[in-house]
């Protein structure tokens, strides 16, 4: 797939490029993780200054009318300086659902505050049992007082420590159309987070409702008909998150090139050795089939084309394969360097292993398309 990208499509990705370049080296991200907070507020400021918050919004709600191309653009420059900030969570997740269901109301009170930088959202839909499944939801959301008062326990919500609001999915009724979404805020009463540590570097928390209180007005969507707008989104955040892997996965490929063109071996570099070689473009390979197929999804999306949960399913299958592969390969190549929390290799590799498992793995995502493609 060969996109031409326009002349504000390069300046934007030439700005990302700048800006990571002076201010995200890999001892500034490694410091940044391991942090106290986890992620640089100024930082995040400058996400904002810079327009990249901003970007992937239409202009009739104050953005830069980027799209999901402009968002590609962001997420494949963050993928390459495995930036933690949780611009994926509160941009593409919460900011996404909010553009594509929310009432006007919302659309006004919430997207400046993102594109500014004021607000950070998490998304919390999964839950322990539910691996993949959007559906597979037992939080329940129960009629009181002219509002809700919600139940449960989500799993894993990436951001969460950082948000200043959750999406929540929660049950209004039980039948299969019976799921709903509900902004809450973070420090509402009878919320409770545990928070840990991800293997990717990042912050996650499994949050607890215990009869938290949500108004009807902070519903988005419908009540009930949340599954279809969860779906949508899924189709969105494997678009970006794979342009994020591509990211990773082109500096994977040029720090194991470059190291074989200087590590030696009985007297010779690494490189030299045809077999290595092929392994080398085998990756290179993988990497363009990968760049590929996420550049296509992307560009339907962005026109907003049919069968888009057929290509999202066949493009999540082929990037987290591509994405092992080049990983493992990068790995072997360095040798015990590779395994080193010293070398930026690894961390690459588990951001990689992260994205593969995030909103469904290769397994999960090649039956969801072949279901598709037999109903077809």
């Amino acid at each position: 797939m060969d996109i031409e990208f326009t002349e504000e499509q390069e300046l934007l990705r030439d700005s990302v490029q700048k800006m990571l370049r002076a201010d995200y080296a890999f001892d500034a991200r490694q410091a940044i993780a391991r942090g106290e907070t986890g992620f640089s507020k100024r930082h995040w400021r400058q996400f904002a200054e810079l327009g990249l918050l901003s970007a992937p919004f239409p202009e009739a709600v104050g953005g830069l009318g980027g799209g999901a191309l402009a968002a590609m653009i962001v997420m494949e420059e963050f993928g390459r300086r495995l930036v933690v900030e949780p611009y994926f969570e509160t941009v593409i997740l919460a900011g996404g659902l909010l553009e594509d269901a929310g009432s006007s109301q919302q659309r006004d009170r919430h997207l400046p505050a993102i594109m500014s930088g004021d607000t950070i959202w998490a998304l919390a839909v999964f839950e322990s049992k539910s691996r993949y499944d959007l559906s597979a939801v037992t939080t329940t959301a129960v009629p009181k007082d002219g509002g809700y008062l919600l139940r449960g326990t989500k799993a894993v919500v990436i951001g969460a420590p950082w948000a200043d609001k959750l999406i929540v999915s929660a049950r209004t009724s039980g039948s299969s159309d019976g799921i709903s979404l509900f902004i809450v805020d973070r420090n509402s009463a009878n919320l409770h987070l545990q928070s840990f540590r991800t293997i990717d570097g990042r912050r996650a928390a499994d949050v607890t409702l215990d009869g938290v209180r949500a108004e009807s007005a902070d519903i988005i969507g419908r009540e009930g008909r949340a599954l279809e707008l969860l779906e949508r989104m899924r189709n969105r955040a494997i678009a970006a998150q794979c342009a994020e892997a591509l990211g990773a996965m082109g500096e994977l490929n040029s720090a194991t090139v470059e190291y074989c063109k200087t590590r030696k071996q009985f007297g010779v570099p690494l490189g030299s050795f045809q077999v290595l070689q092929h392994r080398m473009v085998d990756m290179f390979v993988a990497l363009q089939e990968a760049t590929a197929i996420t550049y296509l999804l992307n560009a339907t999306l962005a026109e907003e084309g049919p069968s888009c949960s057929r290509l999202a399913a066949a493009t999540k299958a082929r990037v987290a394969e591509a994405a092992r592969f080049i990983g493992e390969q990068a790995i072997q190549l360095h040798g015990g360097m590779g395994m080193t929390d010293e070398l930026n290799v690894g961390h690459y590799f588990k951001r990689l292993l992260a994205i593969n498992i995030q909103f469904g793995d290769a397994a999960y995502h090649l039956t969801n398309f072949a279901r598709m493609e037999e109903a077809a």
